[in-house]
């Protein structure tokens, strides 16, 4: 007897991207992204307005996921939806919308763990890492090395201690005058840069932690005292300053990463997160990996900033083990043990 095709629609509404994807089983049939452009008058994220947008988009772009996964909500198996960590406003109208339709449904409601998402979103395609594996997870807001033994059993091996990679990038992105989203554009004129023309330090803490806002301070003593001497430093040392910053960031990293897996023995690494989208980070884990012997894993561009695949494919696992959440449950801001 053929084994019956699972449906499951995935919502995404941790921070300021509206997503919405379809699966049947383990294939993403369609995932969608509603970004929002009023942030970057402001320089960053402001939470309220992220919420309002979340709820302007919301109802649209599910309905234009399920059309374009060629379903009809009567099929679906299964809501799943981003149930923290993030913008409490942001998960509200995320979390309210699905348990509301998985209730009209009457079918279950999955909450997802942002963070393991993006871990999982390594299930998505493959090839797949096999358990064990070390993910280094990269965001705006986590830094984190797990070791993975399954799906969902993991291990914190180390977190950042203060500020995540992904906001060192985007606040030293403000501190140069870029606009928002600076990570993607320090990634960009780093590539012309000297990574060595300036000498930022590097983090050294004990263990497999990391920190970075003593790089952030540093980099702002440096631009503020370089252009008392000279208005026009930044614009001339663009490049390099990028390419400077970004050098100092991804040894902190890499030098993280290849402790944990030397020291765990794991030859399966993998990279996650919004910033593994960073074109220097992800080959220096490719390097990495052929002078350790390592297998490497790395999501497509898509599947590495925030989106729905990543929810859908964690919620189809979930499903399968019958973890399925109550709909009294709430979102939560932090990350809770799990």
């Amino acid at each position: 007897m053929a084994q019956q095709d699972i449906y499951i629609l995935a919502i995404e509404s941790s921070c300021d991207d509206t997503g919405a994807a379809v699966c049947r089983n383990e294939e993403i049939l369609c995932n969608l992204v509603a970004g929002q452009l009023i942030h970057e008058q402001y320089g960053g994220v402001v939470p309220e307005l992220a919420s309002r947008a979340h709820q302007q988009h919301i109802v649209p772009l599910v309905d234009a996921a399920l059309k374009k996964a060629g379903i009809n909500k009567s099929q679906l198996h299964a809501i799943a939806f981003t149930q923290g960590p993030g913008l409490i406003g942001s998960l509200l109208v995320g979390s309210s919308f699905a348990k509301s339709m998985a209730h009209a449904l009457g079918i279950p409601l999955i909450g997802i763990d942002h963070m393991q998402a993006h871990v999982l979103a390594h299930f998505i395609s493959s090839p797949k890492p096999e358990f064990p594996f070390l993910c280094l997870t990269v965001s705006g807001g986590h830094t984190q090395i797990t070791r993975m033994d399954d799906y969902f059993t993991e291990t914190t091996l180390g977190k950042t201690i203060d500020d995540a990679a992904g906001e060192a990038f985007d606040k030293t992105a403000k501190i140069v005058g870029l606009p928002y989203p600076g990570g993607p554009l320090i990634d960009q004129y780093a590539k012309k840069g000297n990574p060595r023309a300036f000498n930022f330090p590097v983090p050294n803490i004990p263990g497999y932690d990391f920190s970075f806002s003593g790089l952030k301070t540093s980099v702002l003593y440096f631009v503020r005292d370089a252009l008392k001497t000279d208005p026009d430093f930044v614009e001339k040392n663009l490049a390099d300053i990028c390419a400077s910053v970004q050098y100092a960031i991804i040894k902190h990293l890499m030098k993280k990463l290849e402790k944990a897996a030397m020291e765990t023995r794991i030859k399966h690494v993998a990279l996650a997160g919004g910033v593994s989208a960073n074109s220097t980070l992800r080959h220096a884990v490719e390097e990495a990996g052929k002078k350790n012997g390592w297998q490497v894993f790395i999501p497509d561009f898509e599947y590495c900033t925030d989106n729905a695949a990543m929810i859908a494919i964690a919620a189809y696992h979930k499903y399968n083990m019958n973890r399925f959440t109550d709909l009294q449950a709430t979102p939560y801001a932090g990350r809770p043990n799990l």
